[in-house]
């Protein structure tokens, strides 16, 4: 009877082995990452940990390495991440096209469906449009298929609405990711751009006053900085025109992510 319980429990814990190592194949068994950079006070390039900088590997970047010094040709990089239209996507777009400056955005289904006005604007206007995924799932979750469905149907989506093709480049939903995934992106032909700025501008119920977001937005500047905003936000809306004109003054000329693929990134 014993021997029997012991067979059992050794078939029971080899099954549950199994199914396991079986489940940490599928997902990837990786750790799991949300984007961060450390702030600077010199307004140089921030760092970013060691633990992801194999992000190269899989075609990834988060800063313009070419444009270093203060002394070089400045440059920034405007990018948003466009969800949905809150009222405030339209008076980015109008404060972009007021300055003559071109922007990467980066969408999701949800502005395709609602507001594909918006949409064929950002195309004809010249700026970059880019994956965000269709439905802004977590990615680290999504099987392959699932992943490569998010990218193909936002694609096609974008493609049937403004007759173009989209820019290949892809931002992980709040930045989360894993090995597996950007690998995932990278066969898809897509490079993955993080950022070297953000700050808390996302929940529209908690919005930084005027002031302090300027203040935050112009102590970190940084040559070749990727610059992440949310068009949603009404403060960012009220700030831009002055945040560009400050920027230019100080010397910065503004650029889509396609200048990143000359050269390292």
């Amino acid at each position: 009877m014993q021997k029997t319980l012991s067979l059992r429990a050794g078939i029971t814990l080899c099954i549950i082995f199994t199914l396991c190592t079986i489940l940490c194949i599928t997902s990837g068994a990786g750790p799991r990452f949300n984007w961060y950079c450390k702030r600077t006070t010199d307004h140089s390039q921030p760092p970013i940990d060691a633990d992801v900088e194999w992000i190269t590997r899989y075609n990834g970047f988060y800063v313009d390495k070419k444009h270093t010094d203060h002394n070089q040709d400045k440059v920034i990089y405007l990018t948003f991440d466009a969800g949905y239209e809150n009222g405030n996507v339209e008076k980015i777009l109008d404060v972009m096209q007021k300055h003559s400056v071109k922007g990467s955005f980066f969408i999701l289904g949800n502005l395709i469906e609602r507001n594909p006005e918006l949409v064929v604007r950002m195309a004809d206007e010249g700026h970059l449009v880019c994956n965000h995924t269709y439905s802004h799932k977590d990615i680290t979750h999504l099987s392959e298929e699932q992943l490569q469905s998010e990218l193909c149907k936002l694609e096609q989506a974008y493609t049937n609405l403004t007759g173009k093709p989209m820019s290949k480049y892809f931002r992980p939903p709040e930045g989360t990711f894993d090995e597996r995934s950007l690998n995932i992106v990278a066969k898809q032909g897509y490079k993955t751009v993080f950022w070297s700025f953000a700050y808390a501008d996302w929940d529209n119920q908690k919005q930084m006053p005027l002031e302090a977001a300027k203040k935050k937005i112009l102590d970190n500047l940084h040559n070749g900085e990727i610059m992440l905003l949310h068009p949603t936000s009404e403060t960012n809306a009220a700030i831009l025109s002055d945040v560009i004109g400050v920027l230019k003054s100080q010397g910065y000329r503004f650029a889509t992510i396609d200048e990143i693929q000359e050269g390292e990134a």
